[in-house]
């Protein structure tokens, strides 16, 4: 899944008089000219009038001229619970992607100088805070922090927590315990020689990594909401603690009070745990800055008691996969393939008859890959795009949207799963009549930009950004771009974009174990769109001179469309590399595509896998051919 909108930052500003705006650069993909008469209101649109009427009410007492609501939760999730989408209850939107900088230049001209503009600061990040408050203070606008959120206030009907209890993983996935853990990053705590004392743990992911934990308070995420904070000899879990079972208790050692006892606290009370602990004497809390709300950050005072890095130190631990957790991710691939090569074959048969559409297409490939062990649902919402809808990085179907599949269209589907072993995203580009050179061209460039970044060695501790360039190199060769980033990090059983892994400038180096998404596309506007998506994990690479380097192998095991490869614009190197990952494929699935007794798919495999000649080889190839053909000929000649 292409990672252009990881960090949303759309929001409404509502002012205190008749006045309030929606910030948004990129949309759902189905906007419509709002100008006509009457304007065009899709099915979902919502009458907010008296939501904003008493929103409004409540912003009076507390003396603010505007009041910001970003589209975000208090551990600035990508994706968020229903009980969080405020911006969507109060104004009916729901795209993806704003800048905090016309926010600003607009309040600035909206609201008189000395004015306040209030906001909820567990929806805000530490750097979105910084960037408001950068621009809004020298002119004398004042950003306030109102820690109890006004939409709930107003919010009738709000949905409530989720009914399921935090789960336990079993043993059989786990190679490190969470004792294990805790004595990992307390190691790292302990050796850091700016001497923190506690490390704050606020992204969802973090404390379900921590205590190999899982939840469903997160649409297509298996998180629950959680903090912890972690010191030296004690650990405190802020929590819903009536959702905590007593076998979870026994599990975490609740009961206890040493070292490795956790101490079950109440969610909300989160805030005021963290000022209490920094009343102590020498103290220094350590913060990841990339996934810490300004709520706590602001807490954090005097400077001496801070210690910031970008990531914490679980981030960065959790990124790097242990021997059990490579296993069992590369497992679920095998499976998740299986359900997509399902897909493929079914997309073969019924696109002709002129029935399916980009939403039965998605349904059935969900479908499929709930049928495979372990599985846990999708790990997002299918992107099944056809012709103009492909162009559209991030489009996915609805009732309203969703075209019926054409033959003589390209058709992008970008899906995963989500398995208790492992999470899957593939993205395959398919074209099931004729296509035009063009389309052939600019899909054999993206493909050629996958191989080179999957085949590339490198010394350990490269950063990714520094080898994006290879995904891009020949599509730039013929002017040709895309606009998304070219990866990111994916988990064991966790989101399907976990940072800070990835090909972006703010990514971490590679390391061994470190699983990422390569993914370059192409995009025509109003005609079609192509990615080629696949999931690698970083290995130790054998090199005639050096040591410590690295290489990706591909954990994707679905094969592409040899309709639109065109094999003279490949290298020999690149099309070695195609024929031995199709040696992958044929090795790893087809036994377990007979194992589930899948002869057609099984068929269907072999087929799409055969190997690929070069132009040279094929040139070889027909010289022997013809030598040999020709011998019997010159023997015979000989003889008489």
């Amino acid at each position: 899944m292409s990672s252009s909108g990881w960090i949303l930052a759309v929001c409404l500003v509502v002012l205190e008089g008749g006045r309030h705006a929606v910030w948004a650069e990129e949309g759902s993909g189905s906007e419509r000219n709002c100008s006509a008469i009457p304007p065009y209101l899709p099915p979902t649109a919502v009458n907010t009038t008296l939501r904003i009427r008493d929103l409004r009410a409540s912003m009076i007492p507390l003396n603010i001229s505007a009041y910001i609501i970003p589209a975000t939760d208090a551990h600035l999730s990508e994706y968020i619970a229903p009980r969080d989408a405020r911006l969507a209850w109060m104004s009916g939107f729901t795209g993806s992607a704003a800048s905090v900088r016309s926010i600003t230049n607009w309040l600035i001209l909206e609201i008189p100088e000395g004015g306040q503009v209030g906001f909820d600061p567990f929806l805000f990040s530490v750097d979105t805070f910084d960037v408001y408050n950068t621009n809004l203070a020298p002119a004398g606008r004042i950003l306030k922090s109102i820690p109890d959120n006004l939409v709930d206030k107003i919010w009738t009907g709000r949905p409530p927590l989720p009914p399921d209890n935090p789960i336990r993983l079993p043993d059989n996935v786990i190679e490190r315990t969470w004792p294990m853990k805790v004595e990992q990053i307390r190691a790292q705590i302990s050796d850091n020689p700016y001497k923190p004392t506690a490390v704050l743990l606020s992204a969802l992911d973090e404390t379900a990594w921590l205590f190999n934990l899982r939840g469903n308070d997160i649409p297509f995420n298996p998180f629950f909401y959680s903090y912890t904070l972690l010191s030296m000899d004690e650990i405190w879990l802020f929590v819903h603690i009536e959702r905590i079972t007593e076998e979870l208790k026994v599990y975490l050692n609740s009961s206890c009070y040493h070292s490795y006892c956790v101490q079950l606290l109440e969610y909300s009370s989160v805030r005021s745990y963290l000022q209490s602990y920094l009343q102590k004497l020498n103290v220094r809390v350590w913060v990841g800055t990339e996934y810490t709300n300004q709520a706590l950050y602001e807490l954090i005072t005097p400077e001496d008691k801070l210690l910031t890095t970008t990531y914490s130190p679980v981030l960065t631990t959790k990124a790097v996969k242990d021997a059990t957790e490579q296993h069992i991710l590369k497992e679920a691939h095998i499976r998740d393939a299986v359900a997509v090569m399902q897909l493929l074959v079914w997309l073969e048969k019924k696109v002709p008859e002129g029935t399916e559409t980009e939403l039965t297409a998605a349904h059935f490939v969900d479908q499929c890959r709930s049928k495979q062990k372990n599985s846990r649902g999708p790990s997002f919402e299918t992107i099944s795009a056809s012709g103009a809808n492909a162009a559209l990085a991030h489009y996915s179907p609805s009732n309203e949207t969703a075209r019926k599949l054409s033959v003589d269209e390209m058709y992008l589907v970008d899906s995963g799963g989500q398995y208790l072993d492992g999470t899957t995203d593939i993205t395959r580009t398919v074209h099931w009549g004729k296509p035009t050179d063009f389309q052939k061209e600019a899909y054999t460039r993206v493909l050629m930009g996958n191989i080179e970044i999957s085949r590339s060695v490198f010394p350990a501790g490269t950063r990714g950004v520094n080898m994006e360039m290879l995904g891009r190199r020949a599509l730039w060769e013929v002017g040709l771009n895309y606009g998304h980033g070219t990866g990111h990090g994916l988990g064991n059983y966790f989101g399907v974009h976990e940072w800070p892994v990835g090909f972006q400038s703010n990514n971490i180096p590679f390391q061994e174990g470190m699983f990422t998404s390569i993914e370059p596309g192409y995009y025509k506007e109003n005609d079609f769109g192509i990615r080629i998506e696949d999931i690698a994990v970083t290995v130790p690479a054998t090199t005639k001179h050096g040591n410590n380097y690295l290489t990706f192998e591909t954990v994707s095991l679905v094969p592409y469309d040899r309709k639109l490869i065109n094999t003279s614009l490949l290298s020999p190197e690149q099309v070695h590399w195609l024929n031995k990952y199709y040696e992958s494929i044929r090795s790893v699935v087809g036994p377990e595509l007979e194992r589930q007794a899948l002869k057609e798919e099984y068929d269907w495999m072999m087929k799409h896998t055969a190997p690929f000649l070069s132009a040279g080889a094929s040139a070889v190839i027909s010289s022997v051919t013809l030598l040999v053909t020709m011998l019997p000929s010159v023997l015979l000649h000989n003889l008489l």
